[in-house]
């Protein structure tokens, strides 16, 4: 149960990984932005009190207002750094701040362009048809391991420049890292760190290859790349193939996971899209709005400010809930529904503001183009034993989804 100091219990306590295991708390959630939507309350996992931010128009704001709620001071992970850990947590994009987090944003831009990501549409689509070939004829699989996770992990190792074959090292890297509170992945947070070590040797190594040998990839690319006329340190650029190979893969991964699972506990609206295909856009919309595979942020307050009839304090810990605010019914009417015809559906799925996801239109590319697949050739898809969940407060995933169907 959470409180604040003086207020009542209202809930699931949000900062502790174990929460998450058993489902996101969205009752939790809906109580605090009924109560209390700027919350304050003890981070039990973390240590000292972090600020709840709840609603969809804080969240909002919040995101907006990068000059009050920095990113850079004090990351945008709730995680205890250092002053010293904080230093390379910083060379990382995601804990950077306008104007610096601009100019690095516009270095790998033109990678994820629509007009690049669409004349990848083709190749995408054999890679999608592909995994599903993988496991058409079994009749079951993993789903997360064996579909979900396959085609992101595709896409980025290759827009990269990594080996198809070396792909795994990234999924297993990227699941430590993530996963460091879960120990299926790791038994201490040093597991993770170390994880973090052997992707900055990879890609210190696949860097000094394509110094001799120069390929149209990203790894070239940031090579390449200058901010104010000098080239990116070692350091800069392992945090950049850090950043893309965890973001590209696993939140995508999640996604695909996440809105499969909706589809089946929710037979009604599988048969809607399978009636009618051209829904699948707005579905797309709703799996990022009801999944939230990204279910927070954190900033650090630049200033006092008060905000939901609270002070908030210079220096304390945000902690932007896009789960919550996802799920607001001040902005989607009956909220807990999934309905993948929900228009309009200003949902925060990749954010807002300076940091909105890099990867937004690769993502939406990649889910329509693997539902595509799904949908029409494993159209019965449905749960063939417990879906295991990532003990994590920060990523919305699940580890294993075991399923079966009419083989092909």
């Amino acid at each position: 149960m959470i409180a604040s100091a003086s207020g009542p219990l209202l809930g699931e306590d949000l900062s502790h990984p174990d929460t998450f295991v058993r489902g996101v708390p969205y009752e939790t959630f809906r109580r605090l932005r009924a109560e209390a939507p700027v919350f304050r309350h003890p981070d039990s996992f973390h240590g000292g009190d972090v600020w709840a931010v709840t609603r969809h128009a804080d969240v909002w704001r919040i995101s907006l207002d990068q000059k009050t709620f920095s990113s850079e001071r004090g990351s945008a992970l709730n995680a205890p750094f250092t002053e010293e850990q904080l230093i390379p947590q910083r060379e990382i994009m995601l804990n950077m701040d306008p104007p610096r987090h601009t100019k690095y944003r516009r270095l790998v831009n033109m990678g994820f362009s629509p007009k690049v990501l669409n004349a990848a549409e083709a190749h995408i689509r054999t890679l999608a048809r592909s995994i599903v070939d993988g496991v058409a004829r079994r009749g079951e699989c993993d789903f997360v391991t064996d579909v979900a996770s396959e085609l992101p992990l595709q896409v980025i190792v290759q827009m990269l420049g990594v080996p198809y074959g070396d792909r795994h090292k990234f999924f297993e890297w990227s699941n430590t890292m993530i996963g460091s509170n879960d120990p299926e992945y790791a038994t201490c947070p040093e597991v993770g760190q170390a994880a973090m070590m052997q992707l900055f040797g990879y890609a210190n190594e696949l860097a000094e290859e394509r110094k001799r040998c120069p390929r149209e990839d990203l790894t070239s690319l940031l090579l390449r790349a200058e901010v104010d006329g000098e080239r990116l340190t070692e350091s800069q650029y392992d945090a950049f193939v850090m950043l893309l190979a965890v973001a590209g893969n696993e939140t995508t991964r999640n996604l695909i996971s996440g809105g499969m699972l909706a589809l089946i506990q929710h037979p009604e609206q599988r048969a809607r899209l399978l009636a009618d295909p051209s829904l699948l856009p707005t579905a797309v919309e709703e799996m990022l709005r009801y999944v939230s595979p990204i279910m927070c942020f954190r900033r650090t307050a630049q200033r006092d400010l008060e905000l939901g009839g609270q002070t908030i304090r210079e220096g304390e810990r945000v902690i932007i809930w896009y789960a919550s605010a996802n799920r607001d019914e001040e902005v989607f009417p009956d909220a807990d529904r999934f309905d993948v015809g929900r228009t309009p559906n200003d949902h925060l799925g990749f954010g807002i503001g300076p940091h909105f996801c890099l990867g937004s239109h690769l993502a939406r590319l990649e889910i329509r183009i693997m539902f595509e697949e799904l949908l029409r050739r494993l159209p019965d898809i449905e749960l063939a034993g417990p879906v295991s969940r990532l003990r994590s407060d920060f990523v919305n995933g699940i580890k294993h989804m075991p399923v079966r169907f009419t083989p092909e």
